[in-house]
């Protein structure tokens, strides 16, 4: 993860315990809300993040007062790095969090021997390729849905990718 001092100093990031699990259940929920138009269900469950907590990480931005802001999970892949969930707090969304997330995962997993980056996104999501295009991610292959995503329309993963 990169320095503290690159990060705006009303932020603080640090990896997630178990003990956040609740909070990072209900964030993730509330700024995957946009989702429900094809979600047949929350984005997420405990039994979910308790799966993703034995194979990656929860980076979490906390503002001055130890709120969480907003959070990504990053997970090393030999020499890959892939990196989901992002949320940002509702309030907080366009203000540039987000951006800063992406550079803390691309970080942690480049300070891990990584060379390069990977996130997956519904294709319905239509918004997300142009945001992750100007953070330097491509395109680079479709995927089927994963097990358990519950759609209530036809939709497919976008593969993105980039060089760290």
């Amino acid at each position: 993860m990169a320095s503290s001092s690159t990060f705006p100093s009303s932020f603080e990031f640090r990896k997630a315990s178990k003990d956040d699990l609740s909070a990072i259940l209900s964030l993730v929920n509330q700024a995957f809300a946009v989702e429900r138009f094809f979600l047949a269900h929350e984005r997420t469950n405990p039994e979910h993040l308790n799966q993703l907590f034995e194979k990656g990480v929860f980076l979490l931005a906390e503002d001055s007062a130890r709120a969480l802001a907003g959070l990504v999970y990053v997970e090393t892949r030999d020499d890959r790095g892939y990196f989901g969930m992002l949320s940002v707090d509702p309030q907080r969304q366009g203000s540039g969090l987000g951006k800063l997330l992406v550079g803390a995962a691309e970080d942690y997993t480049r300070n891990r021997g990584c060379g390069a980056m990977d996130i997956t996104v519904v294709n319905l999501r239509t918004e997300l390729p142009p945001f992750y295009r100007k953070l330097g991610y491509e395109e680079t292959g479709t995927a089927p849905l994963h097990e358990g995503m519950n759609v209530t329309q036809p939709a497919h993963l976008i593969r993105m990718s980039k060089p760290l």
